[in-house]
This record gives C-alpha cells, sequence and structure tokens, in this order.
C-alpha cells in the first residue's frame, strides 16, 4: 500500500478517490487520507469522508487509489477568502493604521503558528503570520504591523544553524527599513537558542528584536499567544535596542518579562511563566496597556545606524554533560566525528572528573576549545577555587564559561568559531562579553529571579 501511495505522490490529509474492486457496482470512496494508526492492518486506509466520519478499508488487490481532484464548498470558500499565497490580499485585510508607529512581524513556526488540524487530529505548524495577527485585534489600537515574512515554518526542535542564519537575515532586512522594531514568532523549545544566536549574529543592534512563543496553540482558548505578542508589539516600540524574549512573567495573564536573548532560558515544560533570566535581571517588565518598567541597568538604547549581520557559525560543536560515571572518551569519538569544539556541563562550580583532565589537555593541544559550564544553570563557574578546578582550566586548558548557560555557551562557541580558528584568539573571545551573555559580578538578587 505504502509503495502505491508513494507512486501517486499521496500524503496524509490530501483527498483521495477508492474504488473498491470486489464491491459489485465498484463503490467508491471519497475523501480525506488520515493518518494511520499504530496498531492493526498496515494495508488498512482511514479516509474521513465529507460527512465527518471516519471509515477504514482494507487496501486490497485489484483497487485502485488516486487523487481526487473534487473540490469541496470549503475548499472554494477558503480559497476565495484567504486567496492562497497572495500575502499581499491577506496583509490588507488586517487593515493596520498607517499613522500608528510600525513595526515589523516574522513568523518562524512553532506552537505560536499552529492549530489543530481536524483533517489528522494533530497539532501542526501551518498558520501564516496574517493568520496569526487576525486573531489579535488589539493590535490595531496602537501599532502597524508594516512587514511580515515567514521565511519558514517549523516546529522549534527541528531549527538549526542554518535556521538561524536565515532568521538572523531576515531580522537584520526588516531592521533596515523604517520601523521601529521586529517581532519574530519562534517555537519555545528551542526559542533561547535562536535569542542567543541572533544576539551575536545581529551586529550594531539599533532597535529591538523581540522573540516570542506560546505554550499553548494559537487556536485554542487558553493560548497564551495572543497576550504575548501584545506585550511583545510594545517592546518593540520601546527604546530597548537588544535582542530579547517576551513572555509571561507570571502564570496569570499579567505582564510579560523582556528577557536578554542571551541570559533566558525555557525552565518548565508548560508553565506560561517559563522563561526565566539565568544570572541576570530581566530587561523590563512590560504590561499589555504599554505600561514598561525597565529593570535592568545595564540596557543598549534605541540609536541611529545600519544594522550589519555576521552569520558564520561552526556547526561542529558538541555539548556533553560530564556525571559521574561519564567516561572521558566520548571526547576522543566526538573528535573522529570532526568536532570543533566541546561544552562541557559540568558539576558545581564547573568540575568534572579528574580523569577526563588529560583527554581535555589532549583536546587543546588539538587546538580544540573545551568550554565549561555548570549544570547548575545558576551561579558562575570559578577556575579558582579546588585543586580540580586550578588544574582543569590552568594546567588543561579549559575555558571557564563564566556565567553562560550551556545553551549560550554553545551558540557563542559556534559563533566564535566561525570567526577565527587560533585558539588565543578564541579564548580572549569567549571570555570577553560580546552580547550580555557575561555578567562582569554575581550579584546576590539576581540569582534565582522569578522562583
Amino acid at each position: 500500500m505504502q509503495t502505491v501511495l508513494k507512486k501517486q505522490k499521496i500524503k496524509i490529509g490530501d483527498r483521495i478517490l477508492l474504488t473498491k474492486s470486489k464491491d459489485k457496482n465498484k463503490k467508491k470512496y471519497e475523501g480525506l487520507l488520515m493518518p494511520k494508526t499504530e496498531v492493526g492492518d498496515p494495508n488498512a486506509l482511514v479516509i474521513k469522508l465529507d460527512n465527518g466520519y471516519n471509515v477504514g478499508m482494507k487496501f486490497e488487490r485489484g483497487a485502485s487509489i488516486k487523487k481526487s481532484t473534487t473540490k469541496t464548498p470549503k475548499d472554494t470558500k477558503e480559497e476565495k477568502e484567504y486567496e492562497l499565497g497572495k500575502i499581499d490580499k491577506d496583509f490588507l485585510k488586517l487593515k493596520f493604521d498607517p499613522k500608528k508607529p510600525a513595526v515589523s512581524f516574522v513568523s518562524t513556526g512553532g506552537t505560536i503558528a499552529s492549530r489543530v488540524d481536524y483533517t489528522t487530529g494533530g497539532v501542526v505548524a501551518t498558520m501564516k503570520p496574517h493568520e496569526i495577527l487576525h486573531n489579535i485585534p488589539e493590535l490595531k489600537e496602537f501599532v502597524n504591523i508594516k512587514y511580515m515574512s515567514s521565511p519558514l515554518n517549523k516546529m522549534s526542535e527541528d531549527m538549526n544553524y542554518k535556521d538561524w542564519q536565515i532568521i538572523a537575515k531576515e531580522v537584520a532586512k526588516q531592521l533596515n527599513t523604517e520601523v521601529r522594531g521586529v517581532i519574530v514568532s519562534h517555537g519555545t523549545d528551542t526559542l533561547h537558542y535562536t535569542a542567543a544566536a541572533l544576539s551575536f549574529m545581529l551586529q550594531n543592534l539599533t532597535k529591538p528584536v523581540v522573540l516570542v512563543g506560546a505554550q499553548r496553540s494559537s487556536d485554542r482558548g487558553s493560548s497564551d499567544a495572543g497576550f504575548n505578542i501584545i506585550c511583545a508589539a510594545h517592546a518593540a516600540l520601546s527604546n530597548i535596542a537588544e535582542v530579547g524574549t517576551c513572555m509571561h512573567a507570571e502564570s496569570s495573564d499579567t505582564f510579560c518579562h523582556f528577557i536578554r536573548g542571551t541570559k533566558t532560558r525555557k525552565m518548565h515544560t508548560t508553565r506560561r511563566d517559563a522563561f526565566q533570566a539565568i544570572n541576570d535581571l530581566p530587561l523590563a517588565k512590560i504590561w499589555p496597556d504599554g505600561k514598561i518598567e525597565t529593570v535592568s541597568k545595564t540596557m543598549n538604547q534605541r540609536k541611529e545606524g545600519k544594522v550589519n549581520v555576521n552569520t558564520s557559525f561552526e556547526p561542529k560543536v558538541a555539548i556533553v554533560k560530564a556525571h559521574p560515571g561519564s567516561e572521558p572518551d566520548v571526547l576522543d569519538y566526538y573528535k573522529k566525528k570532526g568536532c570543533k569544539g566541546f561544552v562541557i556541563i559540568g558539576t558545581g562550580m564547573g568540575h568534572v572528573p579528574t580523569d577526563w583532565l588529560k583527554t581535555i589537555k589532549k583536546m587543546t593541544k588539538s587546538k580544540i576549545p573545551v568550554v565549561v559550564t555548570s549544570e547548575t544553570i545558576y551561579g558562575r563557574v570559578n577556575p579558582n577555587v579546588y585543586k580540580n578546578l586550578r588544574l582543569l582550566y590552568h594546567d588543561a586548558g579549559a575555558i571557564p564559561g563564566e556565567d553562560m548557560t550551556p545553551e549560550t555557551a554553545y551558540i557563542k562557541l559556534g559563533w566564535v568559531l566561525g570567526q577565527t580558528k587560533n585558539l588565543d584568539k578564541m579564548k580572549s573571545m569567549m571570555l570577553t562579553n560580546i552580547a550580555g551573555e557575561i555578567t562582569e559580578r554575581s550579584e546576590y538578587e539576581k540569582d534565582f529571579v522569578g522562583l
């Protein structure tokens, strides 16, 4: 059956026509092809008929199946209403006031662009930018979404460095127009990776870049998408020229935190206030009515100038967790696979098992940088307290990750390796605060913010 479907280029959700050969009148069944169940006959097809019922039929020898070209009333209505692919006409239907301050909206997929697909029953990222914004009429009261684009549309677990490069280039293009800022909608699972990547790739930032997501899909009554986007729009109009995430600060709909892109992290699987500022304070608190309360004392302000983009990135960087009983030869394995750098998640202040020191030294002697962060997430790696630490950093040549999260250290190392192959310069750049990823000193009141 799968061979026939592949030959006919039929996929889940396509409208099909199945003719049963064993029926006397060669009865025909027409509808949408549904996903097969995990159990049951592998040669059975499930079709959703136009009346809404699902029927299951065995695909037998002599039966024929093909794509149907018949349009349902729903198909015709949707084509007329949305004029698929004609983004300009979709955009005009939003009727934003051109006299309002302008921002750009870049959609990249994720839960915030998802809805239940009633043809298959699953949640998929299929919403276009105009569809997301159609659900938030409050935006028209204070902002003009002048430009919108969707350079890609995928769930964030499938994002990679090539996607970060695409997003960075698109955002830079939008920033260099007359808009006051750019909103980037994105899946939450790897939102902090992309936020960190944009923080390093966008150079001479002059305006806000606000990444926003949702923990619940936009078609759900309990979705946090609308609230987050409204706050993100206010952040994009602000004078804070930083890359950051804008998500619920509390589980209720009170206000959002705008958190620096290199200091943000998803700290819960499902809570609305999952994103927290790590080893730092949020840049600002933002209310849906436009009230903004700055929190951080160190932030870049809006200014004039052209935003440049530097997307050079070395993808062959590995994150390796050192844990009790872990073997250091995992580093040798990655090296054989062509790995160009390591971020090790150590324990406490950045410890690794003592038997790792020899292998780490071998890596650094081979001009492969090894950056060490901590599994505690909060706090700072310290290379000078314990004997093990002093040997790790001063003899084996590892680079302390300061107070960076493992994810930010990974992004930074990949970006640094894209700039230079000189180990000494790499070390210097990794220890230099480039995009707010390293704080000068650890302050007690910045620890466990929001927890």
